[in-house]
């Protein structure tokens, strides 16, 4: 680490010579000027970015060659043999690996081929036009190599947030960012048979597509450079900045219910049924050819602000989204995606103060309405005859608020210094209903409907970035530095009574369970328990109020040595205020081997701070598996229960990241290929289910969040993009994978039984984050007005072990996707298309063992849902 240091102070230990001045205007085919544009002195990393007016002004060598880059237009270079130049860029279809990008590197000239790191940059528009995929997660699972979500079921809150991840990695061991600026997580952790069992994750569904005008996603670990939650990479979504247009579109799809495999006994095996919310859940209703019926009508316009390149761009969209109900098993019947129905509202903003200064600010609202099966309960199972006759299917409903607003102001001196002062303030509050349920210790009396509580985060955070390129110091320089203050507040707040309290015979709160008892169960021969069945209330106990802050310093360089070979390097010191400092360091280095091939790598440390979350959650809740119901205690890290099972504080998670590839680029063919590996250590995890039945606590169970394994990770990266017109239309093809490799190295489980502490299937669910291995082939074709697209996407097993302790194997399976487009006039385009064309669904499992959340099919590779089928009109005014 001291090395690292040295190397920083002896890069950000530069000098500046003069050389010749070429100045010049850059504008579109209209004649409008295009601030931001790159420019760079061919073979170097000299290099300026248009102003407000499309204006510029670099020195340079004599004879040398100016290349003019800039996201959606087409490369231009010119050779810089007067002292001022006017260059007319046209509008292209976005190569998108010559993009300029803002993450992975704080030199603003950086391209993702000469990176040093591996970053996939993905043009939203060109995706969503070409897909039928509505959300976030679901356009990059099948864009990005590395990146994984799936839809649950029966897994609580997680079937109402999706949870993501980046090499197999946890939902929070990938930071996202907006606009380069850190985006705050979603309140809710998952806890039940789901991927990230035990992390929380940042909400990307909550960004709607229309406000996105590119997402880079850095596959790297990354804490040195932005800090906690990095150990996977960053994923940067770069927000819309057009003007003086109008572009939107609706789009309606539908899933086919025809699911392949056996039904259930005395149901249709030929159509699709839904379940009968009239009959409590319990019984099936009309047939169905098609359901999970989806609306999303989304609109995105900006206009000028000023005469100095101001703007201020504003989306708003609309998503209404039904049940999907696949079959299940007899103790499973509701089982599929939940019902939503959602807004989001996002604006961008920039107004010039003066030649060099400008304001900035954006941010939006996302709420949603959310509808989800919880686990069936039938005979025996909390059920309560009278009202739920042979047994009910509640549902959990939840209200989701997301909100966000950065602002700041970045400027330029005149010495070419950069200053970019900002605040950024998030929360996300999450809601829960529960509806169809009872509180079986008021038998008859009980309510069907409650109030359940629920949690939120708040986080504000203040940047000041400073960074300076020197285009003169060997073959350029750019240095970097910063500090960044953050506050976060974690709240869980109480339900209504009935939601969490058990009453006795008289129908009151059992305060002193040794005068007083619930009712009797006639079949069970125990006392019905208290509480909303589906998911219990929060109660007073269980409230929470908590907070922490984080300051932190960075500095980074990068060293352009030679025209061949980059190094960079990047240190940064975090200190938190509820368990201590950190220092993190990386190197990386890009070596242009070829004018056609580059090599690249990099070594880092990174870490993870716990999230208040995973140490101040707790619930009691009920837990079904094959051998019944059991009432299960959930402790916070920092109570006395988990302290006397030997459980210790939460640490951060500690990771060393490598990587090694290359890059190539030859005409309309590049191409990525880079190996990587990571070590995690002190993984928080949660634990199984300890016996908790003599500590007098209500429950049988109790189960905590621990610093619980060591694991390590091997995997390979690849991007092969070729691009090409003929006379007879444009073809391109794409094609990404992905092998991963995770291993547990050690279970940290003290003097605890491993295989309670961190069993057999709680190693599955962790190893299962990810496929082992994910390939997806993009094809495209366009000629005039008309557009196609076929993908082939394929997915590796999975293995899982259910509650039979058995491996419940899923086969890989390979996923089609089709459209086809026509433009009808300049500002009406028709598209019509089927996300997995062919029907395809994870391998049935037998009904003996199944997991958490297994209705036939788990929530692994591409879902449980089926085709689907959609049509789009786009409109552009």
């Amino acid at each position: 680490m001291k090395k690292i240091a040295l190397l920083l102070f002896l890069l950000n230990s530069a000098f500046l010579f003069a050389q010749k001045e070429v100045s010049g205007i850059v504008k579109d085919k209209t004649g409008a000027p295009l601030p931001g544009v790159n420019i760079v002195e061919k073979g170097t990393s000299n290099g300026v970015s248009t102003d407000f007016e499309g204006s510029f002004r670099i020195k340079v060598k004599e004879g040398a060659t100016l290349v003019f880059s800039y996201v959606g237009f087409t490369t231009v270079e010119k050779a810089a043999s007067g002292d001022k130049i006017s260059i007319t860029l046209s509008e292209n279809d976005g190569q998108v690996l010559n993009d300029v990008v803002v993450v992975g590197s704080r030199n603003a000239k950086r391209t993702v081929v000469n990176s040093a790191v591996p970053i996939d940059v993905i043009n939203v528009k060109d995706v969503t036009t070409q897909s039928g995929k509505i959300e976030i997660n679901q356009l990059l699972q099948y864009v990005a190599p590395s990146f994984n979500a799936n839809k649950q079921s029966g897994s609580d809150g997680a079937d109402h947030v999706d949870p993501a991840s980046l090499r197999g990695m946890g939902p929070d061991q990938t930071l996202v960012l907006i606009n380069g600026k850190r985006r705050h997580q979603s309140s809710l952790i998952n806890l039940f048979g789901t991927r990230g069992r035990g992390n929380t994750g940042t909400d990307l569904n909550a960004i709607p597509a229309a406000s996105i005008k590119r997402i880079e996603i850095l596959r790297d670990g990354a804490s040195a450079q932005y800090g906690s939650d990095a150990i996977a990479g960053v994923i940067n979504i770069v927000t819309n900045d057009n003007v003086d247009e109008l572009t939107g579109s609706v789009t309606y799809g539908v899933f086919n219910t025809h699911a392949k495999g056996e039904f259930l006994p005395g149901t249709p095996n030929t159509k699709g049924f839904r379940l009968d919310q009239n009959g409590n859940g319990n019984s099936y209703g009309k047939d169905q050819d098609f359901d999970g019926g989806s609306v999303r009508v989304a609109a995105n316009y900006g206009t000028g602000i000023g005469s100095k390149g101001g703007y201020v761009n504003v989306t708003g969209e609309f998503l209404s989204k039904n049940k999907t109900l696949r079959p299940a098993y007899d103790f499973r019947k509701g089982f599929g995606d939940a019902e939503m129905t959602g807004v989001n509202l996002f604006a961008n903003l920039a107004i010039p103060i003066s030649d060099k200064t400008e304001f900035y600010a954006f941010g939006g609202s996302n709420f949603r309405d959310t509808d989800a099966y919880a686990f069936t309960r039938n005979d025996g199972e909390r059920v309560v005859e009278s009202v739920y006759p042979g047994g009910y299917t509640p549902r959990i409903t939840s209200k989701i608020n997301d909100n966000s607003i950065a602002a700041g102001i970045r400027t330029e001196s005149s010495g070419g210094w950069k200053f970019d002062l900002s605040n950024t303030f998030g929360k996300n509050k999450f809601q829960y209903d529960i509806k169809g349920t009872i509180n079986a210790s008021l038998e008859e009396k009980s309510p069907h409907e409650f109030d359940a509580g629920g949690h939120s985060l708040l986080q504000n955070t203040t940047n000041f970035d400073i960074s300076k390129n020197y285009g003169d110091v060997l073959k350029g320089l750019n240095i970097a530095f910063g500090a960044e203050f953050r506050v976060e507040q974690f709240e869980i707040f109480a339900g209504e009574e009935g939601s969490y309290a058990t009453y006795d015979t008289d129908g009151k709160p059992i305060t002193d369970p040794t005068t007083q008892s619930a009712p009797i169960d006639p079949v069970t021969g125990e006392p019905r328990p208290g509480g909303s069945q589906g998911f219990p209330g929060y109660s007073p106990a269980n409230e929470v109020n908590k907070d922490r802050t984080n300051f932190s310093l960075y500095t980074d360089a990068e060293l352009d040595v030679t025209e061949a070979w980059m190094v960079s390097g990047a240190l940064r010191f975090e200190n938190y205020s509820d368990f201590g400092s950190t220092l993190n360091g990386k190197l990386a280095s890009r070596l242009k081997i070829t004018d056609h091939i580059n090599a690249r790598g990099s070594i880092s440390t990174g870490f993870r701070a716990p999230s208040l979350a995973q140490i101040y959650y707790n619930l009691r809740f009920t837990n079904f598996n094959a051998s019944g119901a059991t009432e299960v205690l959930l402790a916070p890290n920092d109570s006395p229960v988990t302290r006397a099972f030997g459980i210790q504080k939460l640490n951060e998670e500690k990771a060393v990241n490598a990587s090694l590839g290359f890059t190539a680029s030859f005409g309309d063919f590049t191409a990525t290929v880079d190996g990587y590996y990571i070590k995690v250590k002190d993984r928080i995890v949660l634990t199984g289910y300890f016996d908790a039945s003599s500590l007098n606590l209500g429950v049988s169970e109790a189960q905590f969040f621990a610093n619980g394994v060591d694991t390590s990770t091997h995997g390979l990266d690849l991007v092969f993009s070729w691009k090409k017109n003929f006379d007879f239309g444009q073809f391109g093809a794409t094609l990404v994978g992905n092998i991963n490799d995770m291993k547990i190295d050690k279970v940290k489980n003290g003097t605890l039984d491993e295989a309670i502490f961190f069993g057999k299937r709680e190693k599955a669910f962790l190893l299962a984050s990810a496929p082992d291995n994910k390939f997806g082939l993009n094809l495209t074709y366009a000629k005039s007005k008309f557009d196609a697209g076929l993908a082939f996407t394929r997915f590796s097993k999975v293995v899982l072990v259910d509650y039979a302790d058995e491996d419940d194997i899923y086969n890989p399976r390979l996923i089609t996707d089709l459209t086809v487009g026509y433009q009808f006039t300049k500002s009406l385009k028709l598209t019509l298309g089927s996300n997995n064309l062919f029907n395809v669904y994870p391998t049935k499992q037998d009904e003996q063992g199944n997991t958490e959340a297994g209705g036939y099919w788990d929530a692994v590779q591409m879902g449980f849902s089926g085709a689907y089928y959609y049509a789009r009109l786009g409109f552009n005014f």
